[in-house]
């Protein structure tokens, strides 16, 4: 077999259903409820976001990114909207896991990661939102996020690279991953295969050093998400790939 084929068999395997009746879809209606409970009169919308709506999420890494879209009008802070969303998950009977913009939980077997946001003015797309880590806020705008992934024309590339940093398990968060994909492939247009080896080619020798910012905020480096040494587990990783002899030691 060779190793586009491979590689294209195992996207098959992943494929997720995005369709209006996919069991992940069915988290957002089994949520709906609480959520709008908790937001009251202010819920503007609550709507996929993440790798389910740029189309490069993975069936073994299933899971849905619901974001909640409060009102430009919302008197609360950003930090007290993020931790009552979190209690309000807790009393409703769910483990709530606290991450750096989102809150994680488990509805159904899928991992689901809520992101409460407040618009900025009823014009745009544009939102704030509480970032834990660094205990402040910043600005975003998914829609530009959804669009960005989806023009820049590499899905199945990115779907592998996912998969390969799921089964090594490191820490490369998935916005970061899809730009560092458009990035490295830009004007390339090879088979799927040499197009991942170009990525990996370029996590090992370009990836420590490149900034990457966030297209709906050019205060937000993106690139900044992970430290050096995480940085450097990832191009090490790469390096390893890259060693290998066969496609099944990279991604299965």
């Amino acid at each position: 077999m060779s190793a586009d084929a491979y590689l294209q068999n195992i996207l098959v395997r992943e494929t997720v259903d995005t369709g209006p009746y996919s069991p992940v879809r069915g988290v957002q209606n089994t949520l709906a409820p609480l959520i709008r409970s908790w937001a009251g009169t202010q819920l503007v919308s609550i709507n996929p976001s993440g790798s389910f709506a740029k189309g490069t999420a993975n069936a073994s890494g299933t899971d849905i990114d619901l974001f909640i879209s409060l009102a430009a009008d919302t008197t609360n802070p950003l930090k007290e909207i993020y931790g009552t969303l979190a209690t309000r998950l807790q009393d409703g009977g769910y483990t709530v896991r606290r991450q750096n913009v989102s809150l994680n939980v488990r509805v159904g077997g899928i991992d689901v990661d809520l992101v409460p946001a407040k618009r900025q003015d009823n014009t745009s797309e544009d939102h704030s939102l509480y970032r834990r880590k660094a205990d402040t806020w910043t600005k975003t705008n998914v829609i530009r996020h959804i669009a960005y992934v989806r023009a820049g024309g590499r899905i199945a590339e990115t779907r592998v690279l996912k998969l390969w940093r799921d089964q090594h398990k490191l820490d490369f968060p998935s916005f970061y991953l899809e730009m560092v994909v458009i990035a490295a492939l830009s004007g390339r247009y090879g088979a799927l295969s040499d197009n991942v080896w170009t990525v990996f080619t370029y996590l090992r020798d370009s990836f420590a050093g490149a900034r990457f910012v966030d297209p709906a905020n050019t205060n937000n480096v993106i690139s900044d998400d992970l430290t050096v040494s995480e940085k450097a587990n990832v191009g090490s990783a790469a390096t390893r790939a890259l060693a290998a002899q066969n496609w099944n030691q990279i991604v299965v």
